[in-house]
């Protein structure tokens, strides 16, 4: 079994050291995090720690920490020929500190402390350096979901640039039809049976085919209509920029 130290407190983080609990393949040693006190949920064997300095010496060493602090954070590791792995969907394998053997663990995935989530479904985008530590860290991966690709980092980039437009762009859609439902004294739950209703479609066909809509059908009335209706311009510009979009694409079809 390896040994294996988190480092961060955020959501993923949060999630992964749930994951690592009674773990098949790896024992969670060691938690590394500024907060000199944590609310995460540690096991009782895992050391917590705020001084890098005092993290126990393991055989993987896991960053679960914003982009911006990764190469500082990898930098400080006091140990050298480790296996260290961030998580970032953006961050080249190249931004680890080259004194330890680099990797990258990458859960595509939307994670909150506050929802509960299976880790067993989670796609995992896998790249080392080299093909023994790929073995290790596929065992890992396997030990953690049933979903795992070997991605390297200019593909995960593509992927995390893909993962902001389904995921963080079409959420803050919802809070924009949030802010006009609650404007007009509509509760957003009548939407949500039409919000599920989408997602799942792609399921079963291309989101090409599944779009609908005033755009696709080039409904200028309607657009029109709606266009007068919005007075909140940021809402407009971006009602106006996605149906051009949608259009665009149409024309292509």
């Amino acid at each position: 079994m390896k040994s294996i130290v988190i480092l961060g407190s955020g959501n993923v983080a949060h999630h992964f050291i749930k994951a690592f609990t009674e773990n098949p393949v790896v024992q969670l040693i060691g938690h590394f995090s500024r907060q000199k006190k944590t609310t995460l949920n540690l096991p009782t064997y895992t050391k917590h720690t705020s001084n890098l300095d005092e993290i126990p010496e393991a055989d993987i060493y896991l960053i679960c920490v914003s982009d911006d602090v990764i190469e500082e954070i990898s930098a400080k590791i006091p140990f050298k020929n480790k296996l260290v792995l961030h998580t970032s969907g953006s961050k080249a394998l190249t931004s680890l500190n080259s004194k330890n053997r680099r990797g990258v663990l990458y859960p595509l995935q939307t994670f909150s402390k506050e929802k509960e989530i299976n880790f067993n479904t989670v796609p995992l985008c896998l790249e080392t350096e080299n093909e023994k530590d790929y073995e290790i860290l596929e065992d890992i991966a396997k030990s953690l979901s049933k979903n795992y690709y070997n991605i390297n980092s200019e593909k995960r980039k593509a992927l995390h640039v893909a993962a902001v437009f389904v995921c963080n762009f079409v959420n803050h859609l919802y809070v924009l039809g949030k802010e006009l439902c609650d404007s007009n004294a509509i509760p957003f739950t009548v939407l949500q049976p039409l919000i599920a209703e989408t997602a799942q479609k792609i399921e079963f066909m291309s989101p090409e085919m599944a779009q609908t809509g005033p755009a696709k059908r080039n409904d200028t009335q309607t657009i029109e209509s709606h266009l007068a209706y919005l007075q909140n311009e940021n809402q407009k510009q971006i009602y106006q920029l996605l149906t051009q979009s949608i259009q665009n694409h149409v024309q292509k079809l």
